[in-house]
């Protein structure tokens, strides 16, 4: 099976406690890749600190999408090409995308702007 990379939409659905076999049996087999700026993104919310104690452990053990400079520079050209074609796209969501990318996982989002980079890129998706 390939990795599972989870955007920051699909994350927040799933501690919600909408249901995502995807993501647990992703977890059970040890396949979820966090990208940081997920993790930063997730740790920047509203939570008590406990709350906020326990996110910074469960995402402490997973894998991280690990990632040289050239991966920036990927990103950077992502970002460049969406935007060639009509499509503006931040940093983070060129960040995520480019790891599902770099580690030819699917990419688990509910977050619409995927769909369309995935129309120009060759993102395999899951949409929650």
């Amino acid at each position: 099976m390939s990795a599972l990379v989870v955007d920051t939409s699909s994350w927040v659905s799933y501690f919600a406690g909408r249901d995502s076999g995807l993501i647990d049996e992703a977890l059970a087999e040890g396949r979820v890749l966090l990208p940081p700026v997920v993790a930063a993104e997730l740790m920047s919310g509203t939570l008590r600190p406990g709350e906020l104690a326990r996110l910074e452990d469960f995402l402490s053990n997973l894998e991280l999408c690990r990632h040289d400079l050239s991966h920036w520079f990927r990103v950077g050209r992502l970002r460049a090409e969406l935007r060639r074609m009509g499509l503006s796209v931040s940093t983070p969501d060129a960040h995520v995308a480019q790891c599902a990318l770099d580690s030819n996982g699917l990419l688990l989002t509910e977050d619409g702007v995927f769909a369309k980079i995935a129309r120009v890129e060759r993102i395999q998706l899951a949409i929650g």
